[in-house]
């Protein structure tokens, strides 16, 4: 399972742990990533997306095919 939102395009980020003497390591910092399903009156369909809960917020609060036109994105592209 591919740790990208499929909306706001969020990956996982390359850090490092710091130890008390200050040893450090790489590690990953991964988003929240979240499958969540969407249905989708215009279309009479429910699909399923990944999405980080911002993306998550984001559609909750503009809608669903409102953000992706204001994104120019499709409803194929996140599918």
């Amino acid at each position: 399972m591919s740790k990208v939102c499929k909306v706001t395009g969020k990956r996982p980020l390359s850090a490092n742990n710091v130890s008390k003497a200050n040893n450090k390591t790489k590690r990953k910092q991964y988003p929240n990533i979240q499958k969540k399903r969407y249905f989708i009156p215009e279309l009479n369909k429910t699909v399923t997306i990944k999405l980080s809960t911002n993306g998550i917020k984001t559609i909750d609060k503009y809608g669903l095919l409102s953000y992706l036109n204001k994104k120019g994105m499709s409803l194929a592209d996140v599918i």
